[in-house]
């Protein structure tokens, strides 16, 4: 079993910056890739940004890129999202989620562990 917690969200106007974290417990030595998500209500959950561990390959998707860096602290579990020049369409619950078989890329269904999420407000 694997244990996420986020923490981070918050509310920030157009063009801030927020670091989102993700701690791990458990079998986290077992993991092979990690990755963030995002929902709004009545929306799809979407991916956001994605890491695999065992060669560091990461994948965003298009609508972030070059404003979203995930990250990893190996010693302290803790997966990271770095989110500048957010904008109100970044608005959203954002979730951690984590697998130990192959690679979910920004595929909902190819992670069976997940956080309860931390909301990203984002002002106009």
């Amino acid at each position: 079993q694997v244990q996420l917690v986020e923490s981070g969200g918050g509310a920030v106007q157009s063009g801030g910056s927020l670091r989102l974290s993700c701690t791990a417990s458990g079998l986290t030595g077992s993991l092979t890739c990690l990755a963030w998500f995002r929902q709004i209500p009545r929306k799809e959950r979407e991916g956001v940004a994605a890491a695999g561990n065992e060669d560091g390959t990461t994948y965003y998707v298009y609508s972030v890129k070059g404003r979203f860096t995930i990250s990893q602290d190996y010693d302290k579990n803790t997966l990271y999202l770095q989110m500048n020049n957010l904008q109100p369409e970044d608005t959203a619950m954002y979730y951690c989620a984590a697998d130990v078989d192959g690679y979910g890329g920004l595929r909902k269904t190819g992670y069976a562990y997940w956080g309860q999420g931390t909301q990203v407000s984002v002002s106009s």
